[in-house]
């Protein structure tokens, strides 16, 4: 089965928290703290792997998780990070976060990799929160938070030469006698549901070459599977239009050529812009003097389009279709590639949003969040006063304490922080 688009859920691994341990030797006050910093926790990484070349293993499997980084030990030990956790997907996949609909990367070259969940950090341990007054420090800080995100993950092939056309016009025929590939063959419409790669060898030269499902009238405002088959092509650097030249469907050659084209454009002008030859496929139904296998020559190379003559199933006139193709790839140039990564998803530690604690009045409870406060807040112990002391302080600089003032704080009302509630009094 041929998947090319997945929703999955990425977590990373959570930092482990520092410890709150002290010396045991004798003759040192209170032991002295030695509580060593927590691990960090995995990174989720994505990579493409020239090994895989559908997304059939995100059918089933919908969540990944990082492992978390171990909790800090005492005698100032460190604990474990946690592994990264590395999902491999085929070149060409496009990874979209979910909730904001923007790109994260766009994997195309083999290797190509990024982080799109990073681990949380690693608590530290108590003994940094020793200074001169404070030397039993009863408290560490919590290690960060996992991430979690829902993304998308788009295959879009990579291929050398993208094969288009109507439904039942010989694709998988020419595929399959080109390569060694084994596509369906039936004479029925869209016996090719999927794409198929194939490797196409011309003289000292090879190439990639794919046959895009069938196209409909109407697929670039996603009649049929139009969206689905369409982006297969946009990878593609030259497109090899095969046309029933026969006409036996009681199809009109120009007409098919033309729709196709509208089709291509209507899409993507890009994806018009694409060097293209044309295979009159069929020919041997028809006489070579045949006045409508004629005008439609004509028609093409009117246009600056070579058209080849050939029967598929009998190799007629593939060898030079092929050679041409080699010739084509040859002289068209790499489009620049667009990474696409638009969005820094993994703000640090710096950045305001993090630092920023927010007051809200809530019936009549003072509620107040923040990314870095609910750190602070998991790191304090609540049975600890110079622990408690250092939670106020943060809070106060940040300007929190009189933002609640002006909302009407007074002694005895309750204030909220996570799931906790307490009274607040002056000092």
């Amino acid at each position: 089965m041929f998947v090319d688009r997945a929703r999955i859920t990425i977590i990373s691994g959570r930092g482990g928290n520092g410890a709150v341990t002290f010396r045991r030797e004798p003759f040192v006050p209170e032991g002295g703290p030695d509580g060593g910093d927590g691990g960090k926790g995995g990174d989720v990484v994505f990579m493409a792997d020239n090994g895989l070349r559908t997304l059939m293993d995100f059918k089933y499997k919908k969540k990944y998780k990082a492992t978390n980084g171990e909790n800090g030990m005492r005698k100032k030990k460190f604990g474990k990070q946690g592994e990264d956790l590395i999902i491999k997907v085929p070149p060409g996949t496009i990874v979209t976060d979910e909730e904001t609909g923007m790109i994260m990367k766009d994997l195309i070259e083999p290797g190509d990799s990024f982080v799109a969940a990073r681990g949380g950090k690693g608590g530290k341990g108590n003994v940094h929160y020793k200074n001169s007054v404070r030397q039993a420090p009863n408290f560490a800080e919590a290690g960060g938070e996992a991430r979690e995100r829902t993304v998308i993950l788009e295959l879009k092939l990579i291929a050398d030469a993208g094969l288009v056309g109507f439904p039942n016009v010989g694709k998988s025929s020419l595929l399959s006698v080109c390569t060694q590939a084994n596509p369906k063959i039936a004479d029925y419409h869209f016996t090719t549901i999927a794409p198929n790669l194939g490797v196409v060898n011309v003289a000292d030269t090879s190439f990639v070459m794919a046959d895009i499902a069938g196209i409909i009238e109407g697929a670039s405002q996603g009649a049929g599977m139009g969206f689905q088959f369409l982006k297969h092509v946009e990878r593609t650097k030259i497109l090899i239009h095969v046309v029933d030249v026969s006409g036996s469907e009681g199809r009109d050659p120009i007409d098919d050529f033309n729709k196709i084209n509208a089709e291509l454009a209507g899409y993507s002008e890009a994806l018009a812009a694409k060097p293209q030859i044309v295979c009159a496929n069929k020919i041997d139904l028809i006489e070579e003097d045949d006045s409508r296998y004629l005008a439609f020559r004509d028609h093409v190379e009117k246009q600056g389009i070579k058209v080849f003559p050939v029967s598929a199933p009998i190799s007629q006139g593939v060898k030079e279709l092929m050679a041409a193709a080699a010739a084509l790839l040859d002289a068209t140039e790499s489009e620049p590639v667009d990474f696409r990564e638009t969005f820094d998803f993994e703000k640090d530690d710096n950045d305001p949003d993090y630092r920023k604690v927010t007051v809200r009045k809530e019936d009549e409870v003072f509620v107040l969040e923040g990314k870095q406060l609910k750190k602070i807040f998991n790191s304090t112990n609540l049975n600890d006063m110079g622990s408690l002391r250092y939670l106020y302080k943060y809070i106060e600089k940040s300007g929190a304490v009189k933002t609640l003032k002006k909302l009407g704080l007074e002694e005895g009302d309750t204030v909220r922080i996570e799931d906790f509630e307490f009274e607040y009094y002056d000092e």
